[in-house]
């Protein structure tokens, strides 16, 4: 299975981390899932959605561990998404890392999964 990211900001998550779920972002709230991306969405996903913003923390999830509540829907030019339809427990992190914006303004991954 893939590895999923979520981009979100830091301050977000660390409070997820405290109290031990996260339940999403205002548009996750607001959508009624979680949105994820794949490997070779993310950067898109920054740039579209995430741009200018600091303070951002790069999530990853194997989707094996989220099961079926994972669905891969068609979304930004009929792409398949994945989505999580319930709330994440911040313990099926695999990695955390800062995603600060670089010189240029645009954000600074660190290596992606495959």
């Amino acid at each position: 299975m893939p590895t999923l990211y979520k981009i979100c900001p830091g301050s977000l998550w660390r409070e997820a981390e405290r109290i031990g779920v996260f339940r999403g972002s205002e548009v996750d709230l607001r959508d009624g899932f979680i949105h994820f991306s794949t490997t070779g969405q993310v950067t898109d996903t920054a740039a579209k959605y995430f741009a200018g913003q600091n303070d951002l923390v790069l999530v990853r999830v194997d989707a094996e561990r989220l099961g079926p509540a994972v669905k891969w829907e068609p979304s930004r030019g009929g792409a398949l998404f994945p989505h999580l339809y319930g709330d994440l427990d911040p313990k099926d992190a695999t990695r955390v890392d800062p995603l600060p914006l670089d010189a240029g303004g645009t954000h600074a991954f660190p290596p992606l999964d495959d």
